[in-house]
């Protein structure tokens, strides 16, 4: 079979684990013997961006456009309000995106295509491939399809944003563009749900079906050597993932511990600082997945101590791979992974 997959990043262009379990269903689907290509995105390089064109050969061919808005998915820091509001808007309708799958759908003639996040792509491309009579399968990452940001923070649910006309017009805006998937995938039945209450996907077959593994060519732990417990924060340095409580949360243990952090985000110099002056702290910044793995092998737990809705995070797939245990907060999706 000839199978795309769209997604409004895709590796190595990446800011969390979606694109990561993009890359590997990509990947998977190859070794299998399927034919695979890739549409996702890039910065705004001259009127040519606009038009998808295969940058990248690998496994998979990958098409990169630049989806016309004021800004791009990854310069959305420091955006004031109504300047976001207007990226949202345009992205729901996106014509750049509509364009962009029709045109790949007609140059590949795929037999399926699977999307991811749509967010910063064109949220309107799930209805597009509909109209194009190709078999249409969406994957849930997270509740961006009801919370534009992607972020519904703990104890946040009843603000007047969440609460508002604004968040019930984005929603059936959603459901209008997304149309009608053939079907939906859920990693987690949290996030099912929390769709299902909304009024999304309620005529479309959902099925859960958990993040896949990354390769599973890797040892477990090592023999565990340091005299100290050694804990391991992997994500993005920014609020919502918690990793200023967790840096707070270390003021109440003494020297008998260290914490690794690995990541990169708006909370960097923070985090940085916070290890030059705490010897226990050690920063790491990004890490691949082959540094990924070989921290986790020297770590004795690894924390998740996110405030936000979580749907199912990939670091707790990959810990599970090398065998180490999970702290994590009962939140979202993930109670789920926690066995």
């Amino acid at each position: 079979m000839k199978i795309g997959i769209v997604s409004n990043l895709y590796p190595p262009d990446a800011r969390g684990g979606a694109e990561l379990v993009a890359q590997r269903i990509a990947d998977a689907l190859y070794e299998r013997g399927h034919e695979v290509f890739v549409l996702t995105t890039q910065p705004l390089e001259g009127l040519r961006s606009l038009f998808p064109r295969i940058r990248e050969r690998t496994l998979e061919a990958v098409y990169r456009f630049f989806p016309l808005n004021v800004y791009y998915l990854r310069q959305d820091r420091h955006v004031p309000f109504p300047i976001r509001a207007l990226w949202h808007l345009i992205d729901l309708f996106s014509y750049c995106g509509r364009c962009a799958i029709r045109s790949v759908i007609r140059d590949e003639d795929p037999d399926v295509v699977i999307t991811h996040n749509l967010k910063g792509i064109g949220v309107a491309i799930g209805r597009e491939i509909q109209r194009q009579g190709v078999p249409h399968i969406h994957t849930l990452h997270d509740v961006q399809l009801s919370v534009p940001s992607g972020l519904l923070i703990a104890g946040q649910e009843q603000s007047w944003l969440n609460r508002s006309f604004l968040r019930r017009w984005y929603e059936r805006g959603v459901k209008r563009e997304m149309g009608r998937p053939n079907l939906v995938l859920s990693p987690s039945r949290f996030l099912s749900d929390f769709y299902h209450e909304r009024g999304l996907f309620t005529d479309t077959r959902v099925e859960i079906l958990p993040n896949p593994m990354p390769p599973d060519q890797v040892r477990g732990r090592d023999s565990r050597t340091a005299q100290k417990t050694q804990f391991l924060f992997v994500g993005q340095l920014e609020e919502h993932k918690g990793i200023r409580e967790l840096l707070q949360a270390l003021h109440g243990f003494g020297e008998e511990i260290d914490l690794h952090i690995a990541g990169e985000g708006s909370l960097a110099e923070f985090v940085a600082s916070s290890a030059e002056l705490d010897s226990r702290i050690h920063f790491h910044g990004f890490t691949s997945l082959n540094h990924l793995i070989e921290l986790l092998r020297t770590s004795d737990a690894v924390v998740v101590p996110s405030i936000c809705y979580e749907n199912s995070p990939t670091v707790i797939y990959e810990s599970y791979l090398v065998g180490v245990p999970v702290i994590a907060s009962d939140i979202g999706g993930i109670p789920e992974l926690i066995v």
